[in-house]
């Protein structure tokens, strides 16, 4: 056989090597993500996935050993470059139908959230406006706090923070005027009933004490009597963009505040009943971003 050839051949290994290599970087980096609300699977899928990636380093080792010691000819060489462009595109594949079922059930949860939230007009487009307000607050916390936190995961719970109030009756929800003691009892409530609502989705366990626990304060004065170190993290980012979407929404039976009072009110309740750290991050971000996360249907 030539030596361009041979050459030619052992190009095509080394480049079917360098590609599967980037198909398992791509792989483990995908399976990092794999463990929010809508991707993580149970413990069956989860070993799949990792016999998978085991799978894909040995197809890698096979190509170094097959270049280094081997004597492959024109057929084997596109085998294994046809191989490693194969497992490209089936990944290529798979991200896409993972993304488009994503996008898919977020936009499902928010259909079913406007519909919740129709019940009550003094909600118009809340929960997509603390979706928003959570997410730019989880973009700008630090490092430290932020990789403690699936995006993907506080995206959900802040959506469905609200999901209970379906466990509420409207006559309270639509009250034009203070609830009185027996009222505030039953709305109070809610929390607990979106918990119990999501218990059957098993992969929402890990949000369900953020969605019940996003009323706490952190004197210990909230809903449940949890207090500082207590409260889950992402309960606490809930909070702060629940409270500054409920200051700044127009009500049947209040006016809407202006940003600058909605900023001085989370300052001034800073360390009773908001995390510090979060509201000075928070007050922080330009005045442009926080505005931006207003959606169109909400009632300012």
């Amino acid at each position: 056989m030539f030596f361009g050839s041979q050459t030619i051949i052992f190009l095509m290994i080394i480049a079917g090597a360098l590609l599967m290599q980037w198909n398992i970087i791509r792989y483990a980096f995908f399976l990092s993500g794999m463990s929010d609300v809508i991707s993580a699977g149970d413990r069956k899928s989860t070993t799949l996935r990792a016999v998978g990636l085991v799978l894909l380093i040995f197809f890698l080792l096979g190509y170094l050993f097959t270049a280094i010691f081997g004597n492959p000819d024109f057929m084997m060489g596109g085998i294994l470059f046809g191989g490693s462009v194969f497992v490209a595109i089936v990944l290529n594949i798979m991200f896409n139908l993972t993304d488009v079922v994503k996008n898919r059930t977020l936009e499902i949860s928010e259909m079913l959230i406007g519909m919740i939230e129709a019940r009550d007009p003094n909600l118009s487009g809340h929960s997509i406006y603390v979706r928003n307000l959570t997410l730019l607050l989880y973009k700008h916390l630090p490092f430290s706090l932020r990789a403690k936190i699936n995006p993907v995961s506080i995206e959900y719970a802040a959506l469905m923070h609200d999901l209970g109030k379906l466990g509420v009756p409207e006559a309270i929800l639509n009250k034009p005027s203070s609830l009185d003691e027996e009222e505030w009892k039953i709305m109070k409530s809610h929390p607990l009933y979106g918990v119990k609502m999501l218990a059957p989705i098993k992969t929402f366990e890990v949000i369900m004490p953020w969605i019940k626990y996003h009323h706490e304060r952190i004197d210990g004065k909230g809903y449940y009597g949890l207090k500082a170190k207590e409260i889950p993290l992402e309960a606490k980012i809930i909070c702060v963009a629940d409270s500054y979407s409920a200051i700044t929404m127009r009500r049947a039976y209040k006016d809407a505040k202006t940003y600058d009072e909605a900023i001085d009110i989370l300052k001034d309740c800073a360390g009773t009943q908001f995390d510090t750290q979060l509201v000075d991050i928070f007050v922080s971000i330009p005045r442009g971003e926080v505005e931006a996360c207003v959606p169109r249907n909400h009632l300012v």
